[in-house]
């Protein structure tokens, strides 16, 4: 796709040097020609071809975001560490092999 706004640009640029050495051209018309030829449409073209990239890229943050709020507040899992539980946490969950009642 760079290549694609490369050439673009080229052929804007081209165009825009044939406009300001041109007997009855300016350099005011030049300047307008690779604008309106060449910069603004290929900055609309690649903000539109882009989106899918930012909605993903947001997407992921925003699931990153929730995964560290949710380690920081606990994940509601039992406590598999080596240091026995506390009467809260033997209260809430029930041994293994063992319905709760």
């Amino acid at each position: 796709m760079h290549l694609i706004v490369i050439a673009w640009l080229y052929v804007v640029l081209m165009m825009a040097v044939a406009e300001a050495t041109n007997s009855n051209g300016t350099v005011i018309g030049a300047i307008m020609t690779f604008v309106l030829y060449g910069l603004l449409p290929i900055s609309i073209l690649l903000y539109l071809l882009r989106t899918p990239v930012r909605r993903k890229t947001l997407r992921d943050k925003e699931a990153a975001e929730r995964a560290a709020t949710q380690n920081e507040q606990g994940s509601g899992q039992p406590d598999t560490g080596s240091h026995p539980p506390t009467a809260a946490e033997a209260d809430s969950v029930p041994p293994v092999g063992k319905e709760p009642r």
